[in-house]
């Protein structure tokens, strides 16, 4: 892809896109990973490509639950690394907690690549959040060697560590499947996801459903947790929800 100018109404989404297709080149994605991209753009512009109001309110809420949590965990998959590994990263940081990577798709060779990435991804965040380096330096990378299974789940993403999802009580997973979703909701565990879809399995069983794009809403994630000053919200997800597609429903009659 040639330079895109500063001016460009989608430059944001654009490179995004060029991301993934490096992320993929690099063999950290499973060729099913940019067709789920093209969906969630799909909802993007529904969004009118802002975050809306009720997202702001879920993110608000999906820091209270983290920084209140007693054992939180980050799960990541291979777009999630490609868009917004530094910026997760610094999140883990502030929340001293780890980052565990779980991916339907597993083979040796991904997961090689997307640890790697994530290692090289801590460096970056380094550079970007000096601020917070002593506490970049002490995330915990997870998902090479797991030794735990979520129950009543089957495939890969069954395989996890017990030091990460395991015995996590709160865990925040962008770009997450229904299925497990479910299962971890079914194991007592806060779930609090980033899904673009608000008619989706996994933002209609979640605890919190942030409906956002993930590269606009992790860095507000990331400011909200280094302010440490947010109060629950009396949550209902459902409401939320419900919101947020008559936030759609507005922008078709604009």
């Amino acid at each position: 892809m040639g330079d895109i100018p500063e001016s460009h109404p989608r430059r944001e989404s654009l490179l995004s896109r060029q991301k993934l297709v490096d992320a993929a080149s690099k063999g950290m994605l499973a060729e099913s990973a940019l067709i789920a991209h093209g969906r969630g753009e799909a909802f993007d512009y529904l969004l009118g490509e802002k975050t809306c109001d009720s997202a702001r309110l879920a993110i608000t809420e999906t820091a209270y639950r983290l920084l209140n949590s007693e054992n939180c965990v980050i799960s990541v998959n291979g777009n999630t690394v490609a868009l917004a590994g530094p910026q997760l990263i610094a999140c883990a940081a502030v929340l001293n907690c780890p980052i565990e990577v779980n991916i339907y798709y597993r083979t040796p060779k991904r997961m090689e690549v997307l640890l790697s990435t994530l290692m090289e991804q801590q460096q970056l965040a380094l550079k970007l959040y000096p601020q917070i380096k002593n506490k970049i330096t002490e995330v915990e990378i997870l998902g090479g060697s797991p030794d735990s299974r979520i129950p009543n789940l089957e495939g890969p993403r069954a395989r996890c560590h017990s030091e990460g999802i395991i015995s996590a009580d709160t865990i925040l997973v962008p770009l997450e499947d229904g299925d497990r979703c479910e299962a971890l909701i079914a194991m007592g565990k806060t779930v609090c996801v980033i899904d673009l879809n608000p008619l989706s399995r996994t933002a209609q069983m979640a605890t919190v459903t942030i409906v956002d794009e993930l590269t606009r809403c992790v860095p507000i994630l990331l400011e909200t947790l280094m302010q440490n000053s947010v109060k629950s919200l009396r949550w209902n997800n459902k409401e939320n929800l419900e919101n947020v597609i008559q936030e759609i429903l507005r922008n078709f009659n604009n």
